[in-house]
C-alpha cells in the first residue's frame, strides 16, 4: 500500500501530489473553480462523496493552505488554490485527447473576451515546443547524493 507521502522522492510533483495527489482531491478543487462551488453541501450533492472524505480532503485543503474555511459550512480558494487552474486545464486536454473516447464536454473560455483557453508548453526563447522536445537542467534545490542514487537516463542539459 502507498503511503500519504513521497519523502525519498526530490521532486516538486510529489509534493504537489501529497497535496492534491488522492482521489477526489482534483475534482473538489475543479468544483470550487470553475462551478464556483464553496458550501460543504454542495460538493457532496455535485459529486456524490462521502461526508467523511470530503471533510478530510476539506480540511487537509484548508490545513495546506489551499483553501479557507469561512462560517459553518463554507470553503474558499486562496491564491494558492486559484493556481491549480493551468493544471487542472492541462489534464482536462491531456484527457480530451487521450482518455475520452468523446469530444470534450467542456472548453475553457477567457471571461473577459469569450476566447479560448488553452495551456501550452512554451520556451523564452522559441515559444510553443512539442512535449518530444522538452527536457530538464538539475536546479539549485537537487541534492547531489540523490542525484547520484537515481538510475535510468534523464534528458538533462548542463
Amino acid at each position: 500500500m502507498l503511503g500519504k507521502t513521497y519523502d525519498s522522492q526530490v521532486c516538486s510533483i510529489a509534493r504537489s501530489l501529497e497535496l492534491v495527489g488522492e482521489r477526489w482531491s482534483l475534482l473538489i478543487i475543479r468544483d470550487a473553480l470553475f462551478a464556483r462551488v464553496t458550501r460543504f453541501s454542495d460538493f457532496q450533492a455535485n459529486l456524490g462523496i462521502a461526508t467523511n472524505v470530503l471533510t478530510s480532503r476539506l480540511e487537509s485543503f484548508v490545513a495546506s493552505g489551499i483553501m479557507d474555511h469561512r462560517g459553518a459550512s463554507e470553503y474558499v480558494l486562496t491564491p494558492k488554490g486559484h493556481a491549480l487552474a493551468v493544471a487542472l486545464i492541462a489534464l482536462t486536454e491531456w484527457g480530451d485527447e487521450w482518455a475520452s473516447p468523446i469530444d470534450p464536454p467542456i472548453l475553457y473560455r477567457h471571461v473577459v473576451c469569450d476566447g479560448d483557453v488553452h495551456t501550452v508548453a512554451a520556451c523564452e526563447t522559441c515559444g510553443t515546443v512539442p512535449a518530444d522536445e522538452i527536457g530538464i537542467r538539475i536546479g539549485p534545490g537537487m541534492p547531489p547524493e540523490y542525484l547520484a542514487a537515481r538510475r535510468g537516463g534523464s534528458r538533462a542539459t548542463g
